[in-house]
């Protein structure tokens, strides 16, 4: 069966990598989301059809695709990205494009006479996005930002078509070499719902500090 102790500590690594994809690519979905939600409700036209062009296309095409094209594709316009950064370009993009629409949906949510009353109050277009519509937007977000999060970690799988040691890749490996399935493939199932539980876990503190207060939520 081999040295099980060496093919865990493989598998281990692997995991390491995934955790790394599943942050870095997070945070790229959340600066995307941001960015074409707010884009998508933009008054400038350009700025809108940009935004739509952005989500339409990373969501109605497949990520499978979206990694080989930045990783096989894009060297050829003089973009060449190492599998860990091609992984977390293709995965942040394309989340981002879902939660994105998240972001908009939470902020037209927020009720007109809020806008109205920053208006009132002579606030900036910045000062009411970041004093007043945000904080109310935010905890609408979060459950489904969450959600995305979750996608995220599982879509890291995909990065082993591009031979990143991620671990599915590893457990992979570990199959190859001890003939064994069950033992690496549990192993790799045990992780991934570890690191849901972790995402689910930080969220919902998050949304529980952000709703302190609020509605009289404590």
């Amino acid at each position: 069966m081999g040295d099980w102790s060496g093919y865990l500590a493989l598998i281990l690594q692997g995991a390491l990598v995934t955790a790394q994809l599943t942050v870095m690519g997070s945070a790229l979905a959340l600066v995307a989301a941001f960015a074409a939600g707010l884009g998508r409700i933009a008054p400038l036209a350009p700025v809108r059809w940009l935004a739509t062009v952005y989500i339409e296309f990373f969501r109605g095409t497949s990520i499978f695709v979206q990694l080989f094209w930045v990783y096989f594709v894009l060297p050829f316009a003089g973009i060449s990205l190492s599998p860990l950064m091609a992984g977390v370009l293709a995965l942040g993009l394309n989340v981002g494009a879902y939660a994105a629409e998240v972001v908009r949906g939470a902020i037209l949510s927020v009720p007109k006479d809020q806008y109205e009353a920053t208006i009132a109050l002579n606030l900036t277009k910045l000062q009411r996005m970041r004093h007043v519509i945000l904080p109310q937007a935010l905890p609408l977000m979060l459950p489904t930002f969450g959600n995305n999060a979750i996608e995220l970690l599982k879509a890291t799988a995909v990065v082993s078509l591009i031979s990143l040691t991620d671990m599915t890749f590893q457990a992979q490996v570990v199959r190859a070499q001890t003939g064994s399935t069950l033992i690496p493939f549990a192993t790799i199932l045990i992780l991934y719902f570890a690191m849901a539980m972790i995402i689910t876990t930080g969220v919902r503190a998050l949304e529980r500090r952000l709703t302190r207060g609020l509605d009289g939520v404590r």
